[in-house]
């Protein structure tokens, strides 16, 4: 598996298999108490001082879907919402060529701002279009699906 250069995978490394497991664990111990508010006590380096950590279900969904990925072996990589972002990166997050990225750009299908010759792009605008051209394949992959249905 290759990263880009900017990712920083788990602690700068892909996942050992024993991070796997903690992170299986950890996830199974969290669904565990899926139903409101999940209270997790948490003993500080040195064992002498114990802590609870209430996760509401909000934090507890992203912690879930963090720790899949991370005991699948997969690398995990945070962005946060207001980042600037350079057209590899959109690229990279949007699963496609930076050629196309950039044709993207000059369409004006994605908002952009040029700093010096450079272009950049807003982590935010990048996911609320790749929301909504998954919403539209997904209309596309519907219609195409009710179309099979007529012809049966």
């Amino acid at each position: 598996m290759t990263l880009p250069a900017f990712a920083e995978p788990l602690g700068g490394r892909l996942s050992s298999i024993a991070d796997r497991h903690v992170a299986n664990q950890l996830r199974s111990v969290i669904a565990a108490t899926a139903t409101g508010d999940a209270t997790l006590r948490v003993m500080e380096a040195g064992g002498r001082t114990l802590t609870e950590i209430t996760l509401t279900p909000g934090m507890s969904e992203l912690l879930m879907d963090m720790l899949r990925h991370i005991g699948s072996g997969h690398a995990v990589t945070f962005v946060p919402i207001g980042e600037l972002l350079t057209t590899q990166q959109a690229a990279y997050l949007l699963n496609v060529s930076r050629p196309h990225l950039i044709s993207l750009l000059e369409r004006e299908s994605i908002p952009h701002h040029r700093v010096g010759r450079h272009r950049r792009i807003r982590a935010e605008d990048i996911f609320a279009y790749k929301a909504q051209r998954d919403a539209a394949r997904g209309d596309a992959l519907d219609a195409l699906a009710a179309e099979d249905a007529d012809l049966l």
